[in-house]
């Protein structure tokens, strides 16, 4: 079986149904089990490959990830464009609860993960001055236009290990540092896609303010009930980006290892 698109996402995205003729696929890899089994199926006439992030119960914390596995069997399955959902805290108030950031720019605040595939003795310097696929947030950001739903085609993640929340004093040190929203899951996945020279694109559904606003303080339980909200508005992003991705890629992706060695 293979792929062309890969979806790392949640239960919330995912539904019985949703790919069509599917298949269930136990990818081994060099760096362990991935989060999930793999689903490969159609959808929109399109062969996707979708992935659990944190497992099919959401029994792996942010920190606990196996990224490096994730993205390895993704790519020995074919893929080649892969779209991260995520749910994201707001630095800034123009970015509510409820709305869609596609974000064009990463801060990395962890400490210890996987960050790359080149260990040594081989060891790649990629770019990542812009980590995110041009050609696929062009598109998705012209999608989400004509859909009418309420987004931001740019902005900063950063991101931090988890799974714990920011102190309010780390809360206001990011929008210092002018980063506009906060997750734990980001990387190291992004950058093992490029490594990969896979196409990535991350659709960050905003679901609180963070603990910087006021009194605010984040729970897990208003985080899980935004992000309900924000599954349909996603699952619409889904239907009418996927069909109008190019099969044929021409962005600088694909090339990300062709000056990365010394």
């Amino acid at each position: 079986m293979r792929a062309e698109i890969g979806i790392i996402g949640g239960t919330g995205i995912y539904s019985e149904g949703m790919l069509k003729n599917v298949k269930v696929m136990n990818v081994r890899t060099p760096y362990g089990k991935p989060s999930s089994e793999i689903r490969i199926g159609s959808f929109k006439g399109r062969k996707i490959a979708f992935l659990f992030r944190h497992g099919e119960s959401h029994s792996i914390p942010p920190h606990k990830v196996n990224s490096k596995a994730n993205i390895y069997a993704l790519k020995k399955l074919g893929v080649e464009r892969i779209i991260g959902i995520a749910a994201v805290g707001s630095l800034k108030e123009e970015m509510k609860p409820g709305d869609i950031v596609i974000p064009d720019q990463f801060i990395d605040m962890t400490k210890q993960g996987e960050l790359t595939f080149y260990d040594g003795p081989k060891v790649a310097h990629i770019s990542m001055a812009d980590p995110f696929c041009k050609e696929m947030r062009d598109l998705v950001c012209k999608t989400i236009k004509n859909l009418n739903i309420r987004f931001h085609g740019k902005g900063t993640y950063l991101c931090i290990e988890g799974p714990r929340f920011s102190t309010r004093a780390e809360s206001n040190l990011w929008r210092i540092m002018k980063a506009d929203i906060i997750g734990m899951t980001l990387i190291p996945e992004v950058v093992l896609a490029r490594e990969k020279e896979l196409c990535y694109l991350s659709i960050s559904s905003v679901t609180d303010y963070d603990c910087w606003r006021g009194k605010e303080a984040v729970s897990a339980d208003d985080v899980i009930k935004t992000m309900k909200k924000n599954t349909e508005n996603v699952k619409k992003i889904l239907e009418s980006v996927i069909p109008n991705i190019p099969k044929e890629r021409v962005c600088v992706c694909k090339k990300a290892l062709e000056n990365a060695f010394i």
